[in-house]
Formats: C-alpha cells, structure tokens, sequence
C-alpha cells in the first residue's frame, strides 16, 4: 500500500520531464527552420557575393579566346558601355537577377559554361530591346546604288580586300558595331547594266564577325580602288568612257597614291594604256582575281564613277576636273608638246613668216596637215584613192592611218598631235582627237541614221575640250546601203523608222553593214571651208 503511494508522485514528474523535453525540441526545431528560411530569402533577395562586373569577364574572355586566334589587338575592345535614359533602376534590377541566375549554375559544372552563355545571351537581348546598348553614331551606307550607270563603295577605316573571294570586309570600329552587318554586291565596272560582269562582294561585319576577321597579310598606308578591266572595252571610244576617264574621275585627285587592285585584268590593255595607268597610280598593278592575301587599306573604293558616255560632269569630281582637264592630262602623260603652241599648221606659217621678216631662206608655204581614218571593217571608205586624191588636190598634206588595238598608243599619239585635222567616218577611231591640240578640227563623216550619234557621242565632246568639230552629212546615195537595198528601204528612205523599231535593227543597218562611198564633188565645199576655218 505504500510502495504504491511513492510510485504515483515519480510517474507525474517523468511525464512532466518528458513534455518538457518534446517542447524543448519543437522550439529548437522551430528556431532552426526560421533561422534557414532567413538565410534562403536572403540569399534569393541579394544573392551570393560576386564581383559586380561577372558579365563584362566573362564576354570579355569570350572575345579575347576568339579574337586571339584571328582579329588583331586593336580589334578587342568589347562594347560595354550603356546608355543613362532613365533605366539605371532597371539596369540594377536586372543585374541582381542574373547574378543570382549564374550564382545558382554553380551547382551542375558540366553545363556551367553553356548556362552562362545562355543567361549572358538573353540579357544582351534585354539590353538591346529596351534600348541601352550603345550601337554608336548612326552609320551612313558605305555603297551606294543608287547611281543608273554605276555602284560605288567607299570605305574609310579598316578596310581588307580578299581577292580569292572577290571580297571586301569592313571592320567598323568597336564602338559602332552592330548585331549584324549589311553586304552589296557590286558590278565594279562603269556600265553595270552590263549582263557579263562579275560581282565583288562588300560587307561591314557586324560585332561578333568583327572579333574573327580574317588577319591582313600585308599592310598598306595608301588607298586602293578596285574595279574590272572588262566589259566592252577593246576599242578607243570604250577604252576611254569606260574605263580611262572613270578611272580618271575616280583616282585623279589621288596624284598617283593609290593602288589599283584589278578584277579581270587584261593584259593587253595595261600594256596598250601603261602610261596612262601608271601615273594614275606608282604602284604595282595587282591582278585582283589571283590575289591569295588579305590586303588591308586605310580606304578602299570599289567601283569606277562614271558621269556620262566619254563626258566629265566638274560639279561631281573632288577638284572639279573637267573634259578638258583629262584631254591636257593625258597629252601630258604622252609627253606631247606644249598645248599652248598653237596647232601644226599656225606654228610653221609663224616660223615662216618670222623668216622672211629676217631675210632668211624659207621653205614654200606649208600645208595644213589632215590625218585620214580608214576603217578596216564596216564604216569604211569604199574610194580611199579618190577620197585621199581630192584631200590632197585642196589643198592639204595627207597622212593615212588605221588603227588596231595593238597600236603602239605613244606613236600615233604623236601622229594625231602632228596634224591639223583628224578626218573620219563616225566610229571608235575618231576618239583620238583627244590628242588633237586646241583649235585643231576634227572632221566627222556622218553615215545614214548616225546623226544624232555622231553629235552624242564625238561632236559635244569635241566642242568641250577646244577642238572644232565639222561635220559632213552624206546623202543617201553615197551609203551603200542604197546600193544594196534601194532606195524604198526603209534604212535608207527612213532612219529613224528603223531607229525606232530598237538597237538591233540600227545597229545591224548603219553600223555593221554600211560604208561610204564619198562624192567627192560634193565633199569638196567642206574641204575649202576647212582650209578657211585653220586660217582664221
């Protein structure tokens, strides 16, 4: 009964002890879960300690990786700045987010690299929708097409031609570069309605082309131009409008420092037109089409600027040259004599007159000097021998001539320069009077259906560069066209009707099937005119 009364109160105090036990725990517990649940809403709100520039390291290191194997140092500078337009909160905001992103990829190391990548990438995107990524100055296009006879790209900066690929690349500056890079295919010929000729590719790369750019091979400190030596060139009239004085527009203002870097070379026409070509530029010519390298200029223009068929617009070209400039220009490259002299026939008659007032002994009068074209193919005269008999029966000292496209152009630029008067029947041949002196004549003989191109493409061209332009329209008998056909053609009762019916039919009637059969009766009024207009 006793033992009993003692075991009662022991059992109350071990339960008692017991309770107090499990409460104690359950607080312990609860502390514990409150202080994590603290740690974890801390480490969510403000993240893990990193440097505050995580992501400029790791897209610097990106770039450097690349640009190390392919793009020089200059190139490496990462475009990191941002612009302040009232989004600095967003800014932060947007940092703390990714920070604690990349904080919590630590966790799986295998696709560390390629999470970070990912996040960097996405919050790039960020930047550029929202507007903070500074994309520079806005950049002007570096080609213009806009032009109805040719393309032109100008690039100022770094510049490197890939001849292999018919490449040219842009490498804009670190801190204009954009998320992708326009590109041009260029016909680098004057006439780019031309269906023949090959395209040079131009590109500015953009931000991330730029940090692999293919290295240069070879360093320049001078422009370069690149354009075709091809075409329809292969006569005087196209060897000069489309190329020579595009050329000439072009690189002039250069004073030969610049390097031409030729797609389609031709080596007859650099041999024909080395003079020309080599003042134009004193450096090596480079055959474009065969150049394995990466050249790289401070300025590179792709294509030939062209203002009009064989004609010079002043207002378009940087020291306002003019046809007569390229006229005096290229007399000078072929060391012709002095353009002031007065032409061949005045110069003798002054020195014959300064003779007699001295007393001296002279030669009789001299004879104005006329150089005949004769045209091998169509457009020829028929009746040379009458036609050379009645020129010198005027009056004049006579001098034949036809030309080839291996004529030696220093020879019979001296021939030309040597005469008075350049005589012919509208055609390529009739372009050498650019090296006629000033007020020297050139004589045009106009076919059938021609006369609105002989006025086109010789006599305003002739007019601009000081040289006198006569012309002598034929009649219809006089082409042989009226012997083939009759007089009832169309070709021949008709010009323009055939004119109008396309180039084809005109091309086929009065430039490939017609010669001239000159009367020379009726040619002789222009002869003494011409006489009277080298006396004036």
């Amino acid at each position: 009964m006793a033992a009993n009364s003692f075991s009662a109160p022991a059992q109350a105090v071990k339960g008692a002890a017991k309770t107090l036990a499990h409460r104690r725990q359950a607080v312990v517990g609860f502390l514990f879960a409150l202080i994590v649940i603290l740690v974890l809403h801390t480490t969510v709100v403000f993240g893990p300690s990193r440097p505050a520039n995580d992501i400029v390291v790791l897209q610097s290191t990106s770039g450097e990786q690349n640009a190390r194997a392919s793009s020089p140092p200059a190139l490496l500078a990462p475009n990191n700045s941002i612009q302040d337009n009232g989004q600095k909160d967003d800014v932060a905001k947007n940092d703390r987010e990714t920070r604690g992103q990349l904080g919590q990829t630590g966790k799986n190391d295998a696709s560390d690299d390629k999470t970070q990548e990912e996040l960097i990438r996405q919050e790039l995107d960020r930047d550029v929708k929202r507007g903070r990524v500074h994309a520079g100055a806005p950049r002007k296009p570096i080609c213009d097409l806009s032009d109805p006879r040719y393309d032109i790209c100008e690039i100022t900066g770094d510049a490197r031609a890939i001849g292999a690929n018919r490449t040219v690349l842009y490498v804009p500056p670190a801190d204009e570069r954009g998320t992708d890079g326009p590109e041009w295919a260029i016909k680098d010929q004057s006439r780019k309605q031309l269906g023949d000729i090959k395209e040079v590719n131009v590109k500015t790369l953009s931000a991330a082309q730029s940090l692999v750019a293919p290295e240069c091979t070879s360093r320049h400190t001078v422009p370069a131009v690149v354009f075709a030596m091809n075409g329809i060139i292969g006569n005087p009239w196209h060897d000069l409008s489309d190329l020579l004085i595009p050329l000439f527009i072009t690189t002039r203002a250069y004073d030969g420092e610049v390097q031409f870097l030729v797609t389609e070379l031709q080596p007859w026409f650099v041999d024909k037109y080395r003079l020309v070509l080599t003042n134009l530029s004193r450096y090596d010519i480079i055959d474009f089409n065969k150049d394995a390298g990466v050249r790289c200029y401070p300025h590179i223009i792709v294509g030939l600027r062209s203002h009009g068929d064989l004609d010079i617009d002043p207002a378009r070209t940087p020291r306002n040259y003019t046809l007569l400039d390229f006229r005096l220009y290229v007399r000078d490259v072929f060391l012709l004599p002095s353009d002031d002299r007065g032409i061949p026939y005045k110069e003798a008659s002054k020195k014959n007159a300064a003779g007699n007032d001295n007393g001296t002994a002279v030669t009789e009068n001299p004879k104005p000097r006329l150089l005949l074209i004769n045209r091998g193919e169509s457009r020829k005269f028929v009746n040379l021998p009458e036609v050379s008999a009645a020129v010198e029966a005027a009056g004049f000292e006579l001098l034949v001539m036809e030309p080839s496209r291996d004529m030696g152009m220093e020879e019979f630029a001296r021939a030309v320069d040597s005469c008075d008067v350049l005589m012919g029947v509208h055609g390529a041949a009739l372009t050498n009077f650019f090296f006629l002196r000033t007020n020297a004549v050139l004589l045009q003989v106009v076919g059938l259906g021609l006369e609105r191109e002989a006025l086109h493409y010789y006599g305003n061209q002739a007019t601009a560069v000081m040289v006198q332009h006569i012309q002598y329209f034929i009649s219809a008998e006089e082409s042989t066209l009226y012997e083939k056909y009759g007089k009832d053609h169309p070709a021949v009762s008709d010009p323009d009707s055939v004119h109008k019916q396309g180039w084809q039919g005109a091309k086929r009637y009065f430039w490939a099937e017609q010669d001239i059969r000159l009367n020379v009766t009726r040619f002789a009024p222009t002869l003494h005119q011409l006489i009277r207009t080298l006396q004036e």
